[in-house]
């Protein structure tokens, strides 16, 4: 079997969907290659353990392909303020965001991973341009016109430009001979989900623990919240084994929270993933573009992840808007278009991140002291909070005040 295209996308997580479907919308005729066939499987009654906080640029995005309306807006809760909270006794470092104050209508939404994957899988079986291969890829061979991908069935794939968004052990960005640099933070994300005996408001709440990580309670629709603890590897390893209730203790006990007591909702028991620090050395190779967790992967300190991965997305349908020939998606100046685009902005959020983990780990007393009196300036001034919720929630934020 041999298929002819414009360009081949290697991924099928939400990155590689939506950029297929992004591409396609823009008149190319695109391969999405997955492991499993779309399958628009039914929403359960469980709440999912992974979400992600969208900014606007992806529901930009999303709303254009047709699949934000497509994904089910009762499970969907809005975020209008962040409250965040430094470490120490007294006094703690306090820094607010409020959706008013950016003249916002929200500053992200949380969505759970199977209610946008869904909407996904539903748009792929209807949309045109596209065809779905499922299976894996096995061979990457690129010349300097076409490139071809040889899948493990023995098919194969022309095209002028291959996109891995196949996560962040990247097969595209290993064959592409794209080097990395690796750092693990000697940390899990532990994920869970909660109902709680007060409302959360549709504030984000944060807390930054010191020795004990950082704890995210994102709200869900209704009196639920969802959990991300970044947690070190011991501390994460007991939260696991010492039971629901032991964490459901440890949440209400967090300094200031307001949401109450808490109840873990099914499936009542918390999942976690490594986190790591993932540098892609370059976003682009000979006829190769990386996306998302291939190109990048953040501390999920701030929720950026994802919104990362689809402001690549749109990156890449500006760039190819103005390539030179309309029959060569992956020409070297498109190519560097792209990742000059891309270069300012995923340098800060690695910077940011990278830098908050690290400072918020210390366990020096002065420093302690140092960070939270910063937070606590931050909070006062009212420019500077506008340049963070700028760089955090998106461009369309960012219009919104001025910036």
């Amino acid at each position: 079997m041999m298929i002819s295209s414009d360009i081949c996308v290697i991924g099928g997580g939400a990155v590689g969907k939506a950029c297929a479907l992004a591409l396609a919308r823009a008149g190319l005729d695109v391969v999405l290659v997955a492991s499993a066939a779309p399958a628009a499987a039914e929403l359960n009654a469980d709440w999912d353990r992974r979400v992600y906080a969208l900014n606007h640029v992806a529901r930009r995005l999303l709303t254009s392909l047709k699949v934000w309306d497509a994904m089910d807006q009762d499970r969907i809760a809005p975020v209008d303020a962040m409250a965040i909270h430094g470490d120490g006794d007294a006094p703690a470092g306090q820094l607010g965001f409020d959706a008013y104050g950016a003249r916002v209508d929200a500053l992200a939404w949380i969505v759970e991973d199977r209610n946008l994957n869904h909407a996904l899988d539903g748009a792929l079986r209807f949309a045109s341009g596209i065809r779905v291969v499922q299976g894996s890829a096995a061979a990457l061979s690129c010349g300097a016109d076409r490139a071809t991908v040889t899948l493990d069935s023995g098919g194969r794939i022309d095209c002028s430009l291959v996109i891995g968004a196949d996560g962040a052990h990247s097969w595209v960005r290993t064959q592409a001979d794209i080097g990395m640099d690796y750092r693990s933070y000697a940390q899990s994300g532990v994920v869970a989900n909660f109902m709680t005996t007060r409302p959360h408001h549709a504030v984000a709440s944060q807390w930054f623990l010191g020795a004990d990580g950082i704890v995210a309670l994102l709200p869900l629709p209704g009196q639920r919240v969802s959990l991300v603890w970044s947690a070190p590897e011991p501390l994460a390893a007991t939260l696991l084994r010492e039971g629901t209730q032991a964490l459901c203790e440890r949440l209400a006990a967090l300094p200031g929270q307001s949401l109450g007591s808490f109840e873990m909702l099914p499936p009542q028991q918390p999942r976690a993933f490594p986190l790591r620090l993932i540098r892609a050395e370059s976003l682009v190779a000979h006829r190769v573009a990386l996306a998302g967790d291939a190109a990048h992967v953040v501390h999920p300190l701030a929720g950026q992840g994802m919104n990362l991965g689809f402001a690549d997305i749109d990156a890449l349908l500006d760039a190819l808007a103005r390539r030179d020939l309309p029959s060569d998606c992956g020409d070297a100046r498109t190519l560097a278009r792209y990742a000059r685009s891309r270069k300012e902005e995923v340098l800060l959020m690695q910077f940011a991140t990278d830098g908050l983990q690290r400072l918020f780990a210390a366990e020096l007393g002065p420093l302690k002291s140092l960070r939270n009196l910063g937070m606590t300036a931050v909070d006062r001034l009212p420019f500077l909070k506008r340049r963070l919720m700028a760089q955090a929630f998106g461009r369309t934020l960012s219009t919104s005040l001025g910036d």
